[in-house]
């Protein structure tokens, strides 16, 4: 890593790295780890006071020329962020310069035990002297002059490699890496906890209610749901503008689509012949009506009233027969809100009672769950999708009658219901039993380590983190309660803890 130094107050976490004469500063909140944006930080330095000036959002960069000299450095940063004001003291501790070439005098074993880490155009040619040396010293000279031969050779190729090919590059990488040390911590450096989203929570011990897991569904609230279904059977039509597809949002009264009784032959003859008895009827009793009110002196007024009367009921009789044979069933929409389901299709032979839409009204779910106790959840509950998304739940009632050996528990969402659906299984944490003491953390800061137990990761230091194993129990839907294994005031990870373990 490159030469740092860290600092922190009740406040504020400062790290300040060096690099390349230029002494960048990251600056968090010591309780949650998200970056200060938009701060003023004045640092005191061997040379005077001066204002680092920002880079990025929490980090800020600073020249510091003292720092080209090796040995420790006292720095006091002075930060403001809005109306805090704290005061942070560090040592910048920079080593000694590499050594130079020409201090560097190897003894003859050091530099044999260093070939390993020569270049590969070094090694070529020490391996070609040598061979050069030893076929030389096999044709050319006796037996015991040619192993001189051959130490000569390599004593001349060694001679010739650069004094360069040999210094150690001391200068720290480009970029500080992520890496975890063997007693299990894990060292991660300021910029790698921006990109991995690292947050952090001071932990505080307290007394929960206790908590039972229950399996649940969400369901469409019966107030504000309602099926479309046909009285009698009949043939499916289209309404003007044809049907509606799943997700239109209606109108209560609204019309869905048209159901066509089926008349059979013989139901047509008897409707016929019921028109035409009608017909007849209609015209005797038009006829008398209009004799009557032609001799109004003649007769008395209860006799053309009664005439009329009976004229406008054949009437009525002739036009709803008419409609049987003409005029479909409408279907309606009993409730405003969305289409759920839609099973109509135009031609479509529909039975009576038949389920044609489904019309539910999204910001209106329920939550069944089934529970062993009638009492579970009534002080409080929350549900839990599996893709972690939380919602607040509020209790309505509980039934009396067993279902699968359980009580059916109905719930209402009291919170957004977002992208709720009906249908969708949960996990509902229901308040019930006797209170617990421990600590709540969010169900985000606990992973499993490779033993399979529970540990949550302690940010130690500004740049260090370090794995725990904890004791948990379900607290609600977003929380677990820690048992054992945790103290009150500890520094977590909550965010990104999954990415910290999985750094090696």
């Amino acid at each position: 890593l490159a030469p740092r130094a860290e600092a922190a107050s009740a406040d504020f976490e400062l790290v300040a790295v060096l690099r390349d004469g230029t002494l960048t500063i990251h600056l968090d909140r010591f309780a949650d780890n998200a970056p200060v944006e938009g701060a003023t930080i004045e640092v005191d330095t061997p040379e005077g006071s001066r204002t680092a000036k920002p880079a990025e959002p929490g980090a800020y960069v600073l020249p510091v020329p003292f720092a080209a000299r090796p040995g420790a450095h006292d720095l006091a940063f002075t930060v403001t962020a809005g109306d805090t004001v704290d005061v942070l003291a560090a040592t910048l501790s920079v080593p000694a310069a590499a050594a130079t070439s020409s201090d560097t005098q190897m003894a003859a074993p050091a530099v044999l035990a260093q070939l390993g880490g020569l270049r590969t155009d070094v090694l070529a040619g020490i391996l070609a002297g040598l061979l050069i040396g030893f076929l030389a010293g096999a044709l050319v000279m006796s037996r015991r002059a040619g192993p001189l031969l051959v130490l000569g050779s390599l004593g001349v190729a060694l001679a010739g490699t650069p004094q360069d090919a040999w210094a150690a590059d001391t200068q720290p990488p480009a970029r500080d890496a992520a890496q975890r040390l063997p007693d299990g911590s894990v060292i991660v450096p300021k910029p790698t906890q921006r990109i991995l989203g690292v947050r952090t929570l001071v932990t505080t011990a307290g007394t929960f209610a206790g908590t039972v897991e229950l399996p649940g569904r969400v369901v469409p609230d019966a107030n504000a749901s309602g099926l479309v279904q046909t009285a009698v059977g009949g043939r499916l039509a289209p309404p003007e503008g044809g049907f509606k597809p799943p997700g239109t949002k209606v109108a209560a009264g609204e019309i869905l689509a048209h159901v066509h009784p089926p008349i059979g032959a013989s139901d047509l003859k008897d409707l016929e012949q019921q028109g035409y008895e009608l017909d007849q009827q209609i015209a005797i009793v038009k006829r008398r009506y209009e004799r009557l009110s032609a001799i109004p002196n003649a007769v008395t007024r209860r006799e053309v009233e009664e005439a009329e009367i009976e004229l406008k009921g054949l009437e009525t009789r002739r036009a709803k027969l008419e409609r049987v044979q003409r005029e479909p069933e409408a279907l309606r929409a009993p409730v405003a809100g969305v289409i759920a389901t839609a099973d109509a299709v135009a031609g479509q032979m529909a039975d009576p009672n038949t389920v044609v839409f489904r019309i539910v009204d999204p910001n209106r779910l329920w939550v069944e769950a089934l529970g062993f106790s009638p009492d579970a959840g009534r002080s409080g509950a929350t549900g839990r999708l599996p893709d972690g998304r939380t919602v607040a739940l509020t209790f309505l009632g509980a039934g009396i009658s067993d279902r699968a050996q359980a009580l059916p528990l109905l719930f209402s969402v009291a919170s957004d219901t977002g992208e709720l659906r009906p249908g969708q299984f949960l996990t509902v944490f229901a308040e019930a039993g006797a209170p617990r003491t421990g600590i709540a953390i969010p169900h985000s800061a606990v992973v499993h380590g490779a033993n399979g137990l529970p540990i949550v990761y302690e940010h130690v230091s500004a740049e260090r983190f370090m794995a725990r194993e904890v004791k948990t129990e379900p607290l609600d839907a977003s929380r677990v309660l820690v048992l054992a294994g945790l103290a009150p005031g500890r520094r977590i990870a909550t965010d990104g803890a999954e990415l910290l373990d999985q750094i090696r």
